[in-house]
Order: structure tokens, then sequence, then C-alpha cells
């Protein structure tokens, strides 16, 4: 019963020491802050839901990039558009809000919101990023 009851325990136990030993030494931890891209219509979409973004302090930076062609499928019929995507840097914890925001306000009936986490980086970029994004 103990071995199994420490076996279960292992992985709380493991994320509680990596965040003992990030606070002690600054360190990154792989995973706490992640990417998200949100594909948005025009130029004029993708500014406005960024700024909306930063204004909620739902991230430290969103790049806006230049169109790009998207194909698609969309209601069995293959689609084909120009899009804009937007890179979200910010707290892993902060992606469930940012993607019910985003979807609240984005034109798209089902909005592309992905994310990957960040395993490393610049440390000093990734813990300005941290300082940037509010915990929950």
């Amino acid at each position: 019963q103990v071995l199994t009851l420490s076996l279960l325990m292992y992985p709380v136990l493991r994320g509680f020491a990596l965040q003992l030993h990030s606070a002690f030494t600054g360190s990154y931890i792989p995973g706490t802050l992640s990417i998200a891209f949100i594909s948005c219509l025009n130029q004029q979409i993708a500014k406005d839901i960024a700024r909306a973004i930063m204004d909620k302090k739902l991230a430290a930076y969103v790049n806006i990039l230049p169109k790009s062609l998207a194909l698609y499928f969309w209601k069995g019929e293959l689609e084909e558009s120009t899009e804009i995507l937007l890179l979200v840097q910010t707290r892993t914890s902060k992606i469930s809000e940012l993607s019910n925001y985003v979807r609240s306000i984005h034109p798209f009936e089902i909005p592309e919101i992905i994310s990957l986490p960040i395993d490393q980086g610049n440390p000093l970029y990734l813990k300005w990023i941290e300082e940037s994004v509010p915990q929950d």
C-alpha cells in the first residue's frame, strides 16, 4: 500500500519539488508557459483581438503574422482562404481563460485556438513573460 501511494503521489511531489527548485534557483519549469495560435479573418480583427487579449492581461506578447493561405474542410467542403495568425505568449494556466475569452469575441463560429507548451528558451525572456502575466 505504501508503494502504491508513493507511486500515485510521485507526479504531485515531483511538481512541488520543481516549483521549489524554480523558486530558489530562478530557473524555468518547462511547460509553465505556452504559445497559443489564433487565426483571424483579416488584419483589423487580428489587431482588435490582440489588443483585447493584452488589455485583459492574458498575454505578455502577441505577434500578428501576415496573411497566409489556409486550406481546410468546413461542412464537408474543401475551403480556401487567407488568414492572419496571432502567436500569443502566456502562462499555461491562462490558456483556458484565454480560449474562453477569445471565443466570446471572435467572429468565427469555431475559431482556431490551440496551444503548445514552451519547453525551453532564453531564461531572461521567459522570466519576463512570467512577470508580465499575472498568476491565477
